[in-house]
Formats: C-alpha cells, sequence, structure tokens
C-alpha cells in the first residue's frame, strides 16, 4: 500500500531505522533549476560587499579560488527553493513521517566542493534544537551523485530513539557526539550512496556524518527540516531565539498545544551561536589538547 507520499514499507523502515533513501524523486530538469540559482545566489554574494549573511566559505581554498562550504537559509533566498520545499512531491513525504499539519524548521545548502570539502562528524540533529518533541524529520536532497569518494551522508541505524552524548569535559556542547561510534559497539555505519535527485529522509536523532571530499566530483545536498506544528522549541540560549527566525508554515494548521513525547530532550550548553564546522572544530582541538 502507498500512504501519503510514501508506500508502507517506506514507513515501516523510517520507523525502525531512522532513515529512507527515495532515489530519483527529482528529476534532471529540477535539478538544472536549482543548479542554476544555486550559481547565481553564489555569484551575488560574491559581488557584495558582505557575504557572510548568505554563505560561508571552506577554509581551504581550491585551485586558490574561494570556495562555498555553505548556503543559508535557501528558502529564503529564492522561490525556486520555496516552491521545491512546499511541493506536493517533497511534503506528502514528510506528511506520511510526521502528519498533515507541518512547518519548516530551517533550511540550508551544504555544498562539499571538490577536493577540499569539509568533514562533518557524528551528531544528532535534535542535540542543536531541543523541542517539546521528536516529529522532526531531516530531508536531504542530493543534487550530486553522491559516493563514499565525495562524502556521502553516513548513518548509525537504530538509533534515534536516544541520545548520544555531545558533552565536552567542562559540560559545555561539543556539536558533535563525544562517544566512539566507529568501534563498533553500537552497530556498524552505513554510506548512504545514491545518485543525483535522491532524497533522504532522516529522523531529527539518527545519528550521522559525512568524510571530507577528496574527489575530484561536487557533492551538494539541499537540507529541509521540517517539525509538527505542535513540536514547540525549547528554549535554551540565544540559539533557540536565532533558530525560531526562520520557522516558515508549510501545510496544515498552527498548533493549539505543545504536544509532548520522545525522548527527553537534550539540552546544549552552548555559550554563542557559530556555525557547526566551526565548533566541531574547536571542540576536536580542545579534546586533542587535553589528551
Amino acid at each position: 500500500m502507498k500512504t501519503t507520499g510514501l508506500t508502507d514499507n517506506q514507513v515501516q523502515q523510517y520507523r525502525r531505522d531512522g532513515y529512507v533513501v527515495l532515489p530519483g524523486l527529482l528529476d534532471a530538469i529540477a535539478l538544472e533549476k536549482i543548479d542554476q540559482r544555486i550559481d547565481k545566489i553564489t555569484e551575488d554574494a560574491f559581488g557584495s560587499d558582505d557575504y557572510s549573511q548568505i554563505l560561508e566559505v571552506e577554509p581551504e581554498t581550491a585551485g586558490g579560488e574561494v570556495v562555498v562550504r555553505r548556503i543559508y537559509n535557501p528558502y529564503d533566498l529564492h522561490d525556486d527553493f520555496k516552491g521545491l520545499a512546499g511541493s506536493a512531491r517533497i511534503v506528502d513525504c514528510v506528511e506520511a513521517i510526521i502528519g498533515p499539519n507541518i512547518n519548516l524548521q530551517h533550511s540550508k545548502l551544504n555544498m562539499k566542493p571538490p577536493s577540499v570539502g569539509s568533514v562533518v562528524e557524528w551528531h544528532q540533529d535534535l542535540a542543536y534544537f531541543p523541542h517539546t518533541n521528536d516529529d522532526l524529520v531531516t530531508l536531504l536532497i542530493y543534487l550530486d551523485d553522491a559516493t563514499e569518494q565525495n562524502g556521502c551522508l553516513r548513518v548509525l541505524p537504530r538509533h534515534h530513539t536516544h541520545f548520544f552524548d555531545h558533552a565536552m569535559p567542562d559540560g559545555k556542547f561539543a556539536g558533535m557526539i563525544t562517544e566512539d561510534l566507529e568501534g563498533g559497539k553500537f552497530g556498524q555505519p552505513i554510506s548512504l550512496e545514491a545518485p543525483a535527485g535522491s532524497v533522504i529522509l532522516m529522523h531529527c536523532i539518527t545519528p550521522h556524518s559525512s568524510h571530507p571530499n577528496r574527489s575530484d566530483q561536487p557533492r551538494r545536498t539541499l537540507i529541509f527540516e521540517y517539525r509538527a506544528t505542535d513540536a514547540l522549541p525549547i528554549y535554551y540560549g540565544d540559539m533557540a531565539r536565532l533558530a525560531e527566525a526562520v520557522d516558515r508554515p508549510i501545510r496544515g494548521k498552527p498548533a493549539q498545544f505543545a504536544r509532548l513525547g520522545g525522548p527527553p530532550p537534550y539540552l546544549p550548553n552552548v555559550s554563542e551561536y557559530t556555525s557547526l564546522y566551526q565548533l566541531q572544530e574547536d571542540s576536536k582541538t580542545v579534546l586533542a589538547d587535553a589528551k
């Protein structure tokens, strides 16, 4: 059978494993439209006086050229992204997971450029933005063929019902899991290789990471984070206020009541807001110096 947007088997896999892959959901025409918009946004940002409000660049250059690491909030940058995020083929899949009343929690575009694409260490998304329940789903769209060589998404299945430790020795939020997930104690990570246009639906507590891109091929991923309208943010400092500023209604009705559910929310001890990449790098430096 097919529920809204997904088959029963796909929903069951998501519930069991914490993710499901939908190969080739977007066609070449849709991908080309996104490519053109990315190029224009990047060109305009670099041509402005200050691109830092639009995008983040890699710490390494590629052939002496500055290259983009992330584009912030693409949903708000152009109607092409807004239209895709609210399209039936996308939102129907999300509805099959979290129900008919849906908001966009945030959006981003990770570029993972050839040769210099940054590593992303193991983490769980909901540790960054605690909510009253865990009906949030991360929807990732591969804009390029994603392989192990160019740093495809890696997940640790069946660990989306609990949190791993994200704390530094002093209790501060590390921005990454500080337990060893590579040694096999918690099972084996899976690399989600898939062709361009494929979509991944991932539970907000599924541990995930990606290797750096040292290949000659890009691995860009457009990410929309959706939440049920009755999954409301828990205030934990200024990061909560900043995150809530980009929340957008997508489908259905606003909630009248907050719903409590899922594992007890992880509350990050954050002193100041910075990018995931920088926070993880800073934490690795501190942990290495402490050894």
